[in-house]
């Protein structure tokens, strides 16, 4: 008993236990929709993001050192159009999703999440960051415990969105198909072999995939018909990056920046990768020679956060945006709600079909791109 006491009073003496915490109560505290969606006997939430944690900074940030015995908590909430999300983050960092018991400890988590967010009358739920695959790429077993929900990777929504803003920002730059040569970091990656298809075979641009992958590499090669390589020094010279992964095998930094960038120019760099390719503190260092530029994420002019940039600037997010895979969450909640076609969409396929549809979805939501942004920050 004494022993409890004693860990009850170290944990909540904690000053950033009690600054998160302090976080919760107050977004909780203001968030004045889902009060009157209980005054009226509503659904409280409409999606849920299933999310771990990237590392032991978060955690802390986050938690301080409390840890909820159910293993998940409550992120930011959102409103867009009437429809409600929720991050619902698990006491989870990314380096535990890389051992077994890890793993298994995450699906215990997630499951529980998933309940409670059922229980709140969620919907669409997003199996965000490193959770993605943690039920294999069907998701077959949380379809089968919860048939009533919609699950979704989020990345039909998110390769959408990287796809036209790549394009973009290569025009905006004035880099040419025949006239550049483009770097895509991961392109064995899910979104890293669209982005290989969208700018080598469709585009025309002259393209080099590199990673730690051997194997994998060898497969976009002769599928895509692109040079490869393993490592920053064998990429020779190039014009600009598409950065698909955060390995830290193939992680972008000051000095490989000047061993791959044209010395007459500053080298264009699209990162898509959550947390980012090229770190902040990395990126400070560099940010003369290098235009880096957030990608994959959506902008609505409708969507809220409870506590407004308190909020949105944990994520080092902007007013009005979001990621491209809670977008395309909410976007699919909206539907459910309008009793739109969506339930019978396997959503763990990313396919032309499915993102006309999210396309669709997107524009009768007002989600767009935004504007250029690094780090939150408009360029």
């Amino acid at each position: 008993m004494v022993r409890k006491i004693r860990k009850f009073f170290i944990v909540w003496a904690n000053p950033q236990t009690l600054l998160a915490a302090t976080w919760r109560f107050f977004v909780a505290l203001f968030d004045w929709r889902t009060m009157l969606r209980r005054v009226l006997g509503r659904p409280i939430i409409d999606a849920v993001f299933v999310t771990n944690m990237r590392d032991e900074v978060d955690r802390k940030r986050y938690l301080g050192l409390w840890r909820p015995k159910s293993g998940h908590f409550n992120g930011p909430r959102y409103w867009v159009n009437g429809t409600s999300g929720r991050t619902r983050a698990l006491d989870i960092v990314t380096e535990d999703l890389t051992t077994s018991e890890g793993r298994e400890k995450a699906k215990e988590y997630f499951i529980r999440a998933v309940q409670w967010a059922k229980n709140k009358g969620a919907k669409a739920i997003l199996l965000a960051a490193g959770t993605k695959r943690l039920f294999g790429d069907d998701g077959a077993q949380l379809k089968e415990f919860f048939p009533d929900l919609i699950f979704t990777i989020g990345d039909n929504g998110t390769f959408f969105l990287l796809r036209e803003e790549a394009t973009h920002a290569l025009r905006n730059a004035n880099l040419r198909p025949g006239h550049c040569r483009i770097a895509i970091l991961g392109p064995y990656g899910l979104l890293g072999e669209m982005m290989a298809q969208t700018l080598a075979k469709d585009e025309g641009y002259n393209i080099i995939g590199a990673g730690p992958n051997i194997s994998a590499l060898k497969r976009i090669s002769q599928k895509y018909g692109i040079d490869t390589c393993r490592s920053f020094s064998e990429i020779g010279k190039v014009d600009a990056v598409v950065a698909c992964t955060h390995s830290e095998k193939i992680r972008l930094n000051a000095q490989n920046i000047e061993l791959i960038r044209n010395p007459e120019k500053k080298l264009l760099v699209i990162d898509v990768a959550e947390p980012s390719n090229l770190r902040y503190q990395e990126y400070q260092k560099c940010r003369g020679t290098v235009v880096r530029q957030d990608a994959g994420n959506a902008y609505s002019p409708k969507l809220k956060y409870v506590l407004g940039a308190i909020s949105y600037k944990m994520f080092r997010l902007s007013r009005g945006v979001t990621f491209g895979c809670f977008a395309e969450t909410l976007s699919l909640a909206e539907a459910l709600k309008q009793e739109m076609e969506v339930k019978g969409i396997d959503w763990f396929t990313v396919s032309a079909n499915n993102m006309e549809v999210i396309a669709e979805l997107f524009k009768k939501d007002g989600f767009t791109l935004p504007s250029p942004r690094c780090f939150g920050e408009e360029l």
